[in-house]
């Protein structure tokens, strides 16, 4: 935390890391300490309850006023190992914080560059001027649209209206021409038939006429 890189390329430790390093140490070598004296105390009690056992009761006092000692040692090297844990973490904090301030430090620094590519009257001259590109585009487009003069406004449909002529002569130029040979005419079908119909005919007076030759045969006089 907090380390900086040295001319030969390796990380190099900042002073108060360097503190945190060594209150941490000492708090290590404190916990041993501690462990040490619970031994202690664990061994001195069980030599009194010995010595109480065996009818040695003036061994067994000496034994707890031992034990008694350890144990305030003990409660001693707790307060220590409690303040050495708080300043660690209070350096560390302490860090933290300074960090913090660094990067709102260098944070302000650059909205200060930016703020002053973009002052006022650089954001009022932008403006003003998209507002004339506007306003210029506007009047283009009037000038376009709807102000146009009546001869203007004519010369245009005519202008329209020939370039319609020309597409409708472009497009007849393209079509195929008409074919103008005359279609065959069309075979008769019903000629053949009227033999037939002219025989039946014959066929059906035959009778008719034969009837009137006896008739006139039989009126004339013998």
């Amino acid at each position: 935390m907090g380390q900086v890189l040295s001319s030969s390329g390796k990380p190099k430790a900042l002073p108060h890391d360097k503190a945190v390093f060594e209150l941490k140490r000492q708090r290590d070598n404190l916990r041993k300490y501690q462990a040490q004296l619970s031994r202690i105390v664990d061994r001195e009690t069980a030599i009194a309850r010995k010595c109480l056992a065996a009818g040695d009761k003036r061994r067994a006092l000496l034994a707890l006023r031992k034990k008694k000692y350890q144990e305030q040692l003990l409660e001693k090297s707790d307060k220590q190992l409690c303040n050495l844990e708080e300043m660690a973490a209070s350096i560390e904090y302490a860090a933290l914080e300074a960090q913090i301030l660094t990067g709102l430090e260098q944070g302000n620094a650059a909205l200060a560059e930016l703020n002053k590519e973009t002052s006022l009257d650089r954001v009022d001259k932008i403006m003003e001027e998209t507002a004339e590109a506007m306003e210029y585009q506007r009047e283009i487009e009037e000038m376009l649209g709807t102000k146009l003069s009546e001869e203007d406004e004519a010369a245009v449909l005519a202008e329209l209206a020939a370039i319609e002529t020309e597409q409708a002569l472009d497009l007849e130029h393209a079509m195929p021409a008409v074919p103008v040979t005359p279609l065959p005419e069309a075979v008769a079908t019903t000629e053949p038939e009227q033999p037939q119909v002219e025989a039946t005919t014959a066929a059906a007076q035959k009778p008719a006429k034969v009837a009137a030759g006896r008739q006139k045969n039989e009126a004339m006089p013998a």
